[in-house]
């Protein structure tokens, strides 16, 4: 078995990040994208165009192998990496130009010149580097004549071997923003997974607690004037507190889970949400809806509404008669859809700190709440590629927008 060197190890290493390494010994790898598969190749055609010859390829280099992405003049194939005649130069740190290779003392007794496997005379190499010093391989051209191109020529050349860098970094962040969200997802599936753990595990003693406390505070033993029966009280007030905290962290845990976009009435689902809270749209409840179609899932709409909605109805100003209107805007690239009331509002200075997670502002006269209201809100815009701002309301109050994408 091969010993790798520690410069060998550390490039193998490189290029399976790049996702070069091919799964079955021997394969030519390939950029995912097509599109980029097209410019890779148009980059090598050029090439060879720009220095008058027959051939160029884009090699990548491993620590036994020589792989060609991209091929023009040739088809792409695989060679040992002691028959390449790039191996011998690619990590020099520079170009590599050679009018006849037959009388070079590196490349004379190389197959690819020899006639055994081809017959390159002219050859340059230019080295595919990233900007972290990573060798990738070489953008080559060659001919089986002798050749010279000028300076300018090789200048150009050096100028599209760059630009097959770009190429080649594009499909590593690629690779590295599919495997932060796949990770993003096992974590939210391990979050949602825990979460329904915990809340199954903690509703039912809970749920018995406030039981027995219901039944207490109906013994007719209990006077009304009795401490016990303030013990009660909090204690039921606490295990309520609790229940609402459990529900909100499970739609804080799903809320970027799975989507089942469809589109929507506005108004049918904020009306789902406002039943939810015990009231119904109209002017009775203050809560007012406009309609419109929403691409959105179902769900995680009537989540999100609901918790706005409630932040609504808990903010309320003082001596003030509630006013919501639930409405939304259409846009070029989506829906905007907006929560205004005329509440108590939210200063610029604690917007920021409202959206994080567990986070209440503390403010006096405020109603009882988990802090994961508007967190889990940004969540699910988040979650269907949108994002959530909170503005001002004109008089006073606070305006809440969630900006959808539109529809397939």
């Amino acid at each position: 078995m091969q010993m790798l060197t520690d410069q060998d190890a550390a490039r193998e290493f490189g290029l399976r990040e790049y996702g070069l390494i091919p799964a079955t010994a021997g394969e030519a790898p390939a950029l995912r994208d097509a599109q980029a598969r097209g410019s890779l190749q148009n980059l090598v055609r050029l090439a060879a165009s720009l220095c008058g010859v027959p051939y160029s390829v884009v090699n990548i280099i491993t620590s036994d192998q020589q792989l060609q992405i991209a091929a023009s003049g040739i088809d792409p194939g695989a060679c040992s990496r002691e028959d390449s005649m790039c191996a011998a130069v690619f990590l020099t740190g520079g170009t590599t130009v050679v009018r006849d290779a037959s009388e070079d003392p590196r490349f004379a007794a190389n197959p690819f010149v020899t006639g055994e496997i081809a017959d390159v005379r002219f050859y340059a190499s230019v080295p595919l580097q990233t900007a972290s010093g990573l060798v990738l391989g070489s953008l080559c051209v060659f001919s089986n004549r002798p050749e010279l191109p000028t300076l300018e020529q090789i200048s150009l050349v050096e100028v599209l071997a760059r630009q097959v860098v770009e190429l080649l970094e594009l499909q590593h962040r690629t690779l590295q923003l599919n495997d932060a969200l796949a990770e993003l997802q096992r974590s939210n599936a391990m979050l949602a997974e825990f979460a329904g753990r915990v809340s199954h595990d903690l509703r039912s003693p809970l749920t018995a607690i406030l039981g027995y406390v219901e039944l207490a505070e109906d013994d007719p033993d209990i006077q009304p004037d009795h401490p016990s029966a303030g013990y009660l009280g909090h204690i039921g007030s606490g295990g309520r507190r609790m229940l609402a905290t459990l529900d909100d962290v499970l739609d804080y845990s799903r809320a970027d889970g799975k989507l089942h976009r469809e589109r929507l009435s506005l108004l049918a689902v904020a009306a789902e949400a406002a039943q939810d809270l015990g009231v119904d749209l109209g002017l009775a409840s203050g809560i007012l809806c406009e309609d419109a179609e929403v691409f959105a899932d179902r769900s995680q709409l009537r989540t999100l509404l609901q918790n706005l909605l409630g932040n609504s109805l808990n903010y309320q100003n003082p001596g003030q008669v509630l006013r919501v209107i639930v409405r939304a805007k259409p846009g070029v690239q989506g829906m905007t859809v907006q929560v205004v009331d005329n509440g108590k509002g939210i200063l610029p200075s604690e917007r920021r700190k409202a959206v994080e997670p567990l986070v209440r502002l503390h403010r006096p006269g405020d109603g009882p709440g988990t802090g994961l209201g508007l967190a889990t809100c940004r969540r699910i815009a988040q979650a269907h590629g949108g994002e959530l701002s909170i503005g001002d309301t004109p008089g006073g109050g606070v305006t809440v927008s969630v900006w959808f994408p539109g529809g397939p």
